[in-house]
């Protein structure tokens, strides 16, 4: 069975940092263009960054382009989303998830997901 699994959400203040893991199994992860998706309280979930097969190339929303960066580790079978100067806005469940077929990068269509992990950014 394909499953993600997020990791390092947590409770943080504004400006802090925060680093959010995604482990893969089930399948063949470098076959996969990889995505963070997040949903904040009363919104649409939306992307956030998604990433190449080989980790090229990126696309980030513009409202997280020069804080936020996709990485992925295709020999851990990992996606990372390194989160700098967070803000309130920020705050949302973080989704990992997984696609066979490229498309476009910015598209928040995806085969396969995590259960989410929960980032919140006081004030």
């Amino acid at each position: 069975q394909v499953q993600l699994v997020e990791s390092g959400g947590g409770l943080v203040q504004t400006g802090d940092s925060l680093r959010l893991s995604c482990a893969a199994s089930g399948l063949t992860f470098s076959s996969y263009v990889l995505g963070w998706l997040r949903q904040g309280p009363g919104k649409a979930r939306d992307v956030v960054a998604a990433i190449g097969y080989s980790g090229v190339p990126t696309f980030y929303a513009d409202s997280v382009k020069g804080r936020f960066t996709i990485s992925r580790d295709n020999a851990k079978n990992t996606v990372y989303l390194q989160m700098n100067s967070l803000k309130p806005e920020d705050t949302a469940v973080y989704y990992c998830a997984a696609r066979r077929v490229a498309g476009a990068l910015s598209s928040g269509k995806y085969d396969y997901w995590g259960q989410g992990t929960q980032v919140t950014v006081s004030s």
